[in-house]
């Protein structure tokens, strides 16, 4: 499933940046084609009138011409050249035609063979428009036609370095675009892996969450139904005779109702955000009270308490709730602390912060443990935790809370001998 909507969202990406790619593209070289054929056309334009000039304040509009059809070698285009003279760098040539399109003379800067002349011409009067380019003998030629009083004048401009920048441009257009593409392929595919491991994560986590659950649900679930089946199994027997069933149903209901509360809590506390009263309250006297209702279990349990706290200490928050923080980290201590070890509470100010720490000698944490003690349902040793009620989301309630309250938790442990969890608010 994630290969697929990684995929997906790879072929997104690369489909709408090539598409902006072959516009970017697209607008560049349709810009450029057009500076470049306004050019040409300013070029022809400019050549043809050098040409014509000298001829417009004449008594005739057509340049003179010799015996054998040819131009003459004064006056008429010679004059024109030299008063006009048409960009040095541009290979042209002009042909005159009579009305009904055939050659009657020719002018050209360069030497150009008399057949290149008539399949110019040709290919220009087989367009049968004023302006138009085409390819001869592996020259590219854009041409001109304007009229004379007799005929036209066909002036004719190689154009082939134009046409090859043209042509260049495309080229590197696709070799650009080709390296872009496999660049963004492995880009993309990168970016698409990193966006979609969150979300893998947060699904994976989704289903030990429901699987966690349920195998919780599962026992007293299964507990309930068996002492149920009892029961019915002895429908003559009165409620006193069966209480010792209906007790163990009642236990593992009540556990059910404390599982399904913490997992309300924390969808409240994580995805709600349920607006709390906060207020300024004294943190030491919090702690102090929450001891001495502590003091007989620990008591009963044969633990020693030591304490220090340092007295006044206020912090903007919710009391109710850091009560809660409290004790689930004393009860914790309590329960995996060693027969007649000692748990250690302090409750001191270092710097901007208050800093709360419990700590208990006892088996400790292992280290592959610490990082995800605080995750849901997750617990160091299963059945000994679900031997002393609990279901592993103490600990996910005391972050939450903490982190609402901007401020951190974390735990510390050296195995075999003591662990410490350290509350920074």
């Amino acid at each position: 499933m994630f290969k697929q909507l990684r995929n997906r969202f790879l072929i997104l990406n690369l489909a709408t940046i090539s598409i902006l790619m072959l516009v970017a593209f697209a607008s560049i070289y349709i810009i450029t084609y057009r500076d470049v054929q306004n050019d040409v056309r300013m070029d022809l334009m400019r050549i043809s009138d050098s040409y014509l000039k000298p001829f417009d304040g004449g008594g005739s509009n057509q340049p003179p011409r010799s015996s054998q059809g040819t131009t003459a070698n004064s006056g008429g285009w010679t004059g024109a050249q030299n008063q006009n003279t048409p960009p040095e760098r541009a290979v042209a040539f002009m042909i005159e035609t009579d009305s009904s399109g055939k050659q009657i003379n020719s002018k050209s800067q360069v030497d150009i063979d008399s057949t290149t002349y008539a399949s110019a011409l040709q290919e220009a009067t087989a367009m049968n428009t004023d302006q138009g380019q085409f390819s001869l003998d592996g020259s590219d030629w854009a041409f001109v036609r304007q009229p004379l009083n007799s005929g036209y004048l066909y002036t004719f401009l190689d154009v082939t370095a134009q046409q090859g920048i043209l042509t260049n441009l495309i080229y590197t257009f696709t070799a650009v675009g080709v390296v872009m593409l496999i660049l963004l392929f492995f880009t993309s595919r990168y970016f698409a892996n990193r966006s979609i491991r969150p979300v893998q994560d947060a699904f994976d986590k989704q289903k030990q969450f429901i699987a966690d659950a349920s195998h919780e649900l599962k026992t007293p679930l299964a507990v309930i139904n068996t002492n149920a089946d009892v029961l019915l199994a002895n429908p003559d027997e009165t409620i006193r005779s069966q209480s010792k069933w209906l007790h163990y149903i009642k236990g593992e209901t009540e556990r059910m109702s404390r599982l399904t509360g913490d997992l309300l809590y924390l969808t409240e506390m994580e995805d709600a955000r349920t607006a709390m009263m906060y207020s300024s309250f004294d943190l030491s006297e919090t702690v102090e009270n929450l001891i001495l209702t502590m003091e007989a279990v620990i008591f009963e349990k044969d633990l020693s308490l030591e304490y220090d706290i340092t007295p006044g200490l206020t912090i903007e928050g919710s009391s109710q709730q850091m009560q809660q923080v409290i004790m689930i980290l004393l009860d914790n201590a309590i329960k995996y602390c060693n027969p007649r070890g000692r748990i250690h509470l302090t409750l001191q100010r270092h710097g901007q912060q208050t800093v709360l720490s419990v700590s208990n000698t006892g088996e400790g944490i292992a280290p592959q443990h610490l990082e995800r003690i605080f995750d849901r349902f997750y617990r160091t040793d299963a059945s000994r935790t679900r031997s002393q009620g609990g279901h592993g989301l103490g600990l996910a309630i005391a972050k939450s809370i903490v982190e609402q309250h901007g401020g951190r938790i974390e735990a510390k442990s050296t195995v075999g001998e003591s662990t410490t969890f350290s509350v920074y608010l």
